[in-house]
């Protein structure tokens, strides 16, 4: 077994590295490819990784009842499982009891050691309030069917301070990388956590993939921090660098990747102040490759022709900055043809309500020729 790096999250010592199960590789019919991500567990238990999460709504229910199948051929004390209550689909406090159930059923066990509720926002949060679940997952707690209970985040900082202030939450949980530092909870979301003494576990540390693999320019600037590394590995270790930052979830979808983080994660070493620079340097030279400086502040919408302004350059931009043609290809895809700039009529009622001054008639001309050829 491998010197996996250890933290202390929530009393409890868990690897670094988290095997998230969002993305198990797929077969041809689009479910589970279950002999390979069998093999990719195994790797990661022989390894010695003792945290594996997943959620109700992952791979459209299936990823807990293969995680169930999988880890009854493991002893229970030898891992910690990780999944989330999907609040959207409750209504009632009868309807979160019986997820809850149905959950401790596929995944076959008595408890959780780690309980989220998932997806936090205002809105969601709300009605966890005003159906008093977080009442019902203390009570599980109490009588030991849930060891930890926090929450998984995604909406804006104030919606965050809120949230974590409202409960005495054993851990959260927040997207963060060194890309998005101001988004979602971000560096004040972590620091507000850090001060609460509240630990925090990291989703999207690659940023869904984007981090994996950036233009070459970039990829040579990580090398020079240090050469053997993946650049995948570069944004894991920008991410565990954090102290407060107990464990570091990886998505992960091949063998190679597995082995890969494992490396990463093996007797880690986190960067030094200076390399931390460094890092914020080309964050800020990826930043500087976006195609316009559209902000998404949403001034120039509605548009007359329905044109999803904002949102295309969101896919322009992305793309600019990370050449992750395939992602962008999938994006540009999900976009209704009414929503596309070929329905621009040219008006200019959203270039005069532009606070960046983006000349947008031209600029969706030139998204659309980029993103259309992907």
């Amino acid at each position: 077994m491998l010197n996996l790096t250890k933290r202390e999250l929530a009393g409890q010592e868990v690897t670094l590295l988290g095997f998230g199960c969002m993305r198990l590789p797929k077969a041809a019919d689009g479910k589970i490819d279950r002999v390979l991500a069998a093999k990719m567990l195994d790797y990661a238990f022989e390894s010695g990784v003792n945290y594996y999460d997943t959620a109700y709504m992952y791979h459209d229910g299936e990823s807990e009842l293969f995680l169930g199948e999988y880890l009854k051929k493991h002893d229970r004390a030898s891992f910690n499982l990780a999944t989330k209550l999907p609040c959207w689909d409750i209504k009632t406090i009868d309807d979160a009891k019986r997820l809850f159930e149905d959950q401790r059923r596929k995944l076959q066990v008595e408890y959780f050691d780690y309980y989220l509720l998932h997806c936090m926002n205002t809105q969601l949060f709300d009605k966890v309030l005003k159906l008093g679940i977080i009442d019902l997952m203390e009570e599980y707690k109490k009588q030991g069917m849930i060891r930890h209970f926090g929450f998984s985040f995604h909406d804006g900082y104030e919606s965050f301070e809120r949230i974590i202030k409202a409960h005495n939450w054993d851990f959260c949980q927040i997207q963060y990388n060194y890309m998005d530092q101001e988004e979602q909870a971000g560096n004040k979301g972590y620091e507000l956590a850090k001060s609460l003494g509240i630990p925090v576990i990291v989703m999207e540390p690659v940023k869904g993939g984007s981090l994996a693999k950036l233009p070459e320019d970039i990829e040579e600037m990580f090398k020079e921090i240090d050469p053997e590394k993946s650049i995948a590995a570069h944004a894991l270790t920008w991410v565990a660098t954090h102290d407060n930052i107990k464990l570091v979830l990886s998505g992960m979808t091949t063998m190679e990747q597995v082995v890969d983080n494992i490396n990463t994660f093996t007797e880690f070493k986190p960067y030094t102040d200076a390399e931390m620079e460094k890092v914020q340097d080309i964050a800020e030279k990826i930043r500087a490759k976006v195609a316009n400086p559209c902000t998404g502040c949403r001034y120039c919408v509605p548009c007359p022709q329905e044109v999803a302004i904002p949102y295309i350059f969101k896919v322009w931009n992305q793309y600019r900055m990370y050449q992750n043609a395939g992602g962008a290809r999938w994006d540009w895809s999900q976009l209704a043809e009414a929503k596309k700039p070929s329905n621009c009529i040219e008006c200019g009622r959203c270039e005069s309500l532009c606070p960046q001054k983006i000349s947008i008639i031209d600029n969706l001309k030139q998204a659309a020729l980029e993103l259309g050829n992907l």
